[in-house]
């Protein structure tokens, strides 16, 4: 492997990250020295959240559009509370987020050998150019990787027939029943099994930063690209297990073998 380090910086706001189960998972996964850092977006200097509150999107349909933030925007990056139970969510250019985040890295950790992984609760998108429009993304980046508890709950689709629910229910109350209805099937904000899942997305990051490869085909891998929750909970809660063909490539990156 060319990673011989990886420093993981923790998000407090979201305790089912379970930090040192993580650290615990990379170390016997990986085999590589593991740090745990507080949150990286912690006491920052005016200038540096003002600039991460440029980074917010809000025309899901045209490419990012640099945000001249208001004092309020700054004030609350500097809060750094959750906001992910907001009605209206914040999105975030998440190229955009991880250029700031590569400036606030010291420079003796951004090399090549150290793998940095910032844990986010705010919401990182990227403009996808195929069909116009951003998209909600668990993990963004190289290194830094960026990744974002709300994009594991808010990016993959729950089930059709929840959202064809959701279309015919106009009360707070009726909504609440098919939420209630449909629990269990998709992940929720306070959710124990985030832990488990972010095992996952952490693999396919890793696996990118090695192999320029993130994921798998095989829709019973770990490295599987799940576009719908029930796929997110098939590989990474039921299966849990990489296919033959990444099992391997783990063993030849751990023995440094080409």
């Amino acid at each position: 492997m060319k990673i011989s380090k990886i420093i993981l910086y923790n998000e407090p706001s979201v305790p089912e990250i379970n930090i040192k189960r993580t650290e615990k998972f990379l170390l016997e996964t990986f085999e590589v020295e593991t740090q745990i850092r507080e949150n990286i977006f912690k006491k920052l200097d005016k200038k540096t959240y003002e600039k991460i509150a440029s980074t917010k999107i809000f025309n899901l349909k045209k490419p990012f559009q640099k945000y001249i933030p208001a004092i309020e925007d700054i004030l609350i990056e500097s809060r750094n509370k959750d906001m992910s139970n907001k009605e209206e969510m914040t999105l975030y250019d998440g190229i955009e987020l991880n250029k700031i985040i590569t400036e606030l890295i010291p420079k003796q950790e951004s090399t090549q050998d150290t793998l940095n992984i910032i844990f986010t609760n705010k919401l990182t998108c990227t403009f996808n150019e195929n069909d116009f429009r951003y998209h909600a993304r668990s993990w963004v980046g190289s290194n830094p990787t960026i990744i974002s508890t709300t994009g594991m709950i808010e990016g993959p689709a729950k089930p059709k027939q929840y959202y064809m629910d959701l279309m015919t229910s106009f009360s707070k109350e009726s909504i609440e029943e098919v939420k209630k209805k449909y629990k269990g099937e998709f992940l929720e904000y306070k959710d124990i099994r985030l832990a488990e899942i972010i095992e996952g997305y952490l693999l396919q990051a890793i696996f990118y930063y090695e192999t320029g490869d993130a994921f798998c085909d095989n829709n019973q891998c770990r490295l599987f690209n799940a576009h719908w929750q029930k796929d997110l909970f098939n590989t990474q809660i039921e299966n849990k297990k990489m296919c033959g063909k990444h099992e391997n490539i783990l063993t030849k990156m751990k023995n440094n073998i080409s």
